[in-house]
């Protein structure tokens, strides 16, 4: 893994990453109660921003919450954070919490000053081994909470799955839950099974993938024909 580029945002300043803080009762660090994005940088232009700006308003909504800011200054936000840590090729993780109070109570959810944090890192390269021939994966069953349409930083489900991989020498955990094929662990799960592209849906089981526009794209361009499938995949878990 990559070290994250040296300068990040936070409520409105820019500073390096390593003199940045927030306070420990931000309900984000005691309950979660964030949401998040994380948006690929090529060339150091945002792919598909509005996508991604969407879905975060999506998941603040999900939970209650108002987007702190509108697009164009999302748009300026991460752009100026962008260019400040170099450009080109990289990835920016973006993050919303309900804010700090001071204490600790489950409810009324309370309207105070939200925290807005983003960071960049270097984007992860695949090499021409794994273009080629591919990467091997585990399945499980699917233990992550009912609402996956909303972007959580509750992510410890995840974590533990993604840790299934990593003890079985593989590079990501493929998740199953009533014979549906989800998600993965931390990533979208595209499948091409008898010339038709399976893998995006609306349902709270899914975190709708911005590349499901891209694989679309992709399918318009192909030699073979194929079509979207509007079902999830049905497999089995392998363990």
């Amino acid at each position: 893994m990559a070290e994250p580029l040296p300068l990040c945002y936070l409520n409105g300043a820019y500073l390096p990453l390593t003199e940045a803080r927030i306070s420990p009762l931000d309900r984000g660090f005691l309950y979660a109660d964030a949401v998040y994005e994380l948006m690929p940088v090529y060339g150091g232009r945002a792919f598909r921003f509005a996508a991604h700006g969407e879905r975060l308003t999506r998941s603040l909504a999900g939970i209650g919450m108002a987007d702190p800011h509108t697009r164009e200054e999302w748009r300026a936000i991460l752009g100026t954070l962008i260019e400040r840590n170099g450009g080109g090729e990289c990835y920016v993780y973006w993050q919303v919490t309900r804010g700090a109070q001071h204490g600790r109570s489950h409810a009324p959810l309370p309207q105070i000053p939200r925290t807005v944090f983003a960071f960049c890192a270097p984007l992860p390269v695949n090499g021409p081994e794994i273009l080629e021939r591919g990467v091997a994966c585990v399945t499980a069953d699917d233990s992550r909470w009912a609402r996956c349409d909303i972007k959580s930083t509750a992510l410890l489900a995840n974590v533990l799955l993604r840790q299934l991989s990593v003890d079985a020498g593989a590079s990501e955990t493929i998740l199953l839950r009533d014979g549906e094929l989800t998600e993965a662990s931390a990533s979208a799960v595209h499948v091409v099974l008898g010339g038709e592209l399976l893998g995006w849906w609306r349902s709270w089981r899914h975190a709708p993938p911005c590349t499901a526009a891209s694989c679309r794209s992709a399918r318009r361009s192909c030699a073979r024909p194929m079509r979207c499938g509007s079902r999830p995949p049905r497999a089995r878990c392998s363990r």
